[in-house]
């Protein structure tokens, strides 16, 4: 994927191919071959992860072959960390590089086959669950500690689900909330409108602790995939006494096998082997580098030519989540040394362009810019079809459901229809309207803000571009009160559900300042679908409504246009070991690499 903080999985849980794939020759305009990843490839994982028992969730993890413990990291990130409190985090980059810090009641294990299953990570196991799915249990592990070397308890746990509903808590997942609330939208903020910090609580029937050991989830209705959702980022642990509310964004207290010895915003950040993490508690993770030292700033077309170059400290470097740019990806499939350090493979994304419907009211209006975006030019700006493929709708080839639709013409007119959106504009009696066009100040996409101000002047508009700083863009464009009329965002599934993708980002109940229904939509009737399909036990049933409902709400109301969807190639130096594909976290698997001496 591109890693332009995309809000997700960031945390994702459906996502890349495993492993690294054969690379072909390709095109540089964005037609060609596939980038060696097909749309088989996508369907494989469209697939449904078994919850493993106490046996699976035990430690240590099983040894990378030939890994040794030693040396230094380096790692090359375009964007800075914009929130380090888990509770905060929903976008990829901060997800990688969360595995390595914090831990989760659940997590996401990976055999070397490249199959998944959800295990216990905190917790003993996946789950025991009771009255129809409306009761979970966990019981946590012994040994397991943060970095100050006191114990993690169940009141560590209780508080940093309670803490979910502060008011200051306002860009990562709500999924838990709402259910323990059994309320769609922000209605789950009223349960405990101030989190504990005015000494209130959650009351025993939603959420239990008998004991220092032992949490209990009570819900009103039936939610089978809690352990999928416990296992993102922004539901990680956090430290009861060590919790300095918004300050704990920049200084929050470790888990995992690293823990940060320094971070400066925008320049550097190193983490350093957290001594209170205990291996035999953790049936995923290793600490194979003596650290991990972070350089912000690095674009993709730096990350990838040192990479490429593998010299000095490049042998021993890597990124989570850089891509390698699109003028490098020629070389990169042509030359055998590079190829073969090489990963590549499908993500769960989906680029789009959001309408702020506040402000683009006329659906004519919308339908005109729809109809001139080039799609083809988002592609060329990502490496072509090693980057991504032209798409036409809300979900991607990776999450079932997926209906292959296009009704704006975004794969049939790839360079957009300037003809039929000036015709479209000249309906609604636009012509010569004003339109802000807003996005990240990365390379690619002042790329694309060129091409679609191009198309969208000749149909007839006055576009202004905006450009803002990458590391805050989604904190900008999630504000409700923007200033915007258009913007770009990403989303993929956060588990192997399209439930983890419309309701998130078309809910209107949603619509508040962090969340990511960007373009603040709000369809009661479509909103009534949500909580109808929701409710649908059947997986294969649930994915169909699912698949229709996102193209209803595309074809008839247009808050987003669909563009693209994503795949990746990233690159690691040649004495970096482990190096493989993570489905969950949508790029390389910081917890697997190791220097090889």
């Amino acid at each position: 994927m591109s890693r332009f903080r995309m809000r997700t999985a960031r945390v994702s849980v459906v996502g890349l191919a495993a492993g690294a794939l054969i690379l072909t020759g390709c095109s540089s305009g964005g037609g060609g071959d596939d980038g060696g990843v097909s749309k088989e490839d996508a369907a494989k994982q469209q697939v449904k992860y078994e919850f493993g028992d106490e046996q699976d969730s035990t430690g240590p993890a099983k040894a990378v072959k030939g890994a040794e413990k030693g040396g230094k990291l380096t790692v090359y990130q375009r964007d800075s960390f914009a929130h380090l409190d888990p509770a905060q985090m929903y976008v990829s980059d901060e997800g990688s590089m969360s595995t390595l810090i914090h831990r989760r009641l659940t997590t996401y294990k990976r055999d070397n086959s490249g199959k998944y299953i959800v295990v216990g990570d905190l917790a003993k196991d996946s789950g025991q669950s009771s009255n129809g799915d409306r009761t979970w249990k966990y019981e946590l592990k012994d040994g397991i500690k943060w970095e100050d070397g006191s114990p993690i308890t169940s009141k560590d746990i209780r508080h940093t689900f309670e803490r979910q509903f502060a008011p200051f808590v306002s860009e990562g997942p709500v999924f838990i909330q709402q259910w323990l609330a059994g309320k769609s939208g922000t209605d789950y903020r009223k349960l405990l409108p101030d989190g504990p910090y005015k000494g209130d609580h959650l009351p025993d029937k939603v959420l239990e602790t008998p004991n220092d050991k032992t949490i209990v989830f009570h819900f009103k209705d039936p939610q089978p995939d809690l352990p999928y959702a416990l296992g993102m980022a922004g539901y990680a642990a956090v430290q009861e006494k060590g919790d300095t509310q918004e300050k704990y964004d920049k200084k929050p207290v470790a888990s995992g096998p690293y823990r940060i010895e320094s971070f400066k915003s925008g320049k550097s950040m190193k983490l350093v082997r957290n001594e209170h993490w205990d291996a035999k508690t953790d049936a995923v993770r290793h600490a194979y580098p003596d650290s991990h030292d972070i350089q912000f700033g690095v674009s993709y077309e730096a990350s990838t030519k040192r990479l490429a170059s593998d010299s000095a400290e490049n042998q021993t470097a890597v990124s989570y989540s850089n891509q390698v740019d699109a003028s490098s990806m020629q070389e990169v499939r042509s030359n055998p040394d590079v190829k073969k350090r090489s990963l590549s493979g499908y993500q769960p994304y989906v680029g789009k362009i959001s309408f702020n419907m506040d402000r683009l009211k006329d659906k004519k209006v919308r339908e005109a810019i729809a109809y001139a975006l080039p799609a083809k030019s988002l592609m060329q700006a990502f490496g072509g079809s090693g980057g991504g493929e032209l798409g036409g709708s809300y979900l991607s080839p990776t999450v079932a459901g997926h209906t292959g639709a296009d009704p704006y013409g975004k794969i049939k007119n790839p360079q957009g229809d300037v003809k039929k959106a000036k015709k479209t504009l000249k309906e609604a009696g636009k012509t010569g309207m004003k339109l802000t066009f807003a996005f990240q100040n990365s390379p690619e996409w002042q790329e694309f803000s060129i091409a679609a101000k191009d198309n969208l002047s000749k149909a007839g508009f006055d576009v202004q571009l905006k450009d803002i700083v990458s590391d805050t863009y989604y904190d900008q464009i999630g504000k409700v009160k923007n200033k915007y009329d258009m913007y770009h965002s990403s989303w993929g599934a956060d588990w192997p559900s399209a439930s983890t993708v419309i309701p998130p980002t078309l809910d209107g109940r949603q619509v508040q300042d962090g969340a990511s229904n960007y373009s603040h939509y709000d369809n009661p009737q479509m909103n009534k679908e949500m909580d109808r399909i929701s409710k649908i036990t059947d997986a294969d049933q649930a994915a169909k409504e699912w698949g229709k409902l996102a193209d209803s709400i595309l074809k008839e109301d247009l808050p987003d246009i669909p563009l693209m969807y994503y795949k990746q190639i990233q690159l690691h130096g040649s004495k970096v070991g482990g190096a493989v594909l993570n489905d969950v976290i949508s790029g390389i698997d910081p917890t697997q690499l190791y220097i090889k001496k």
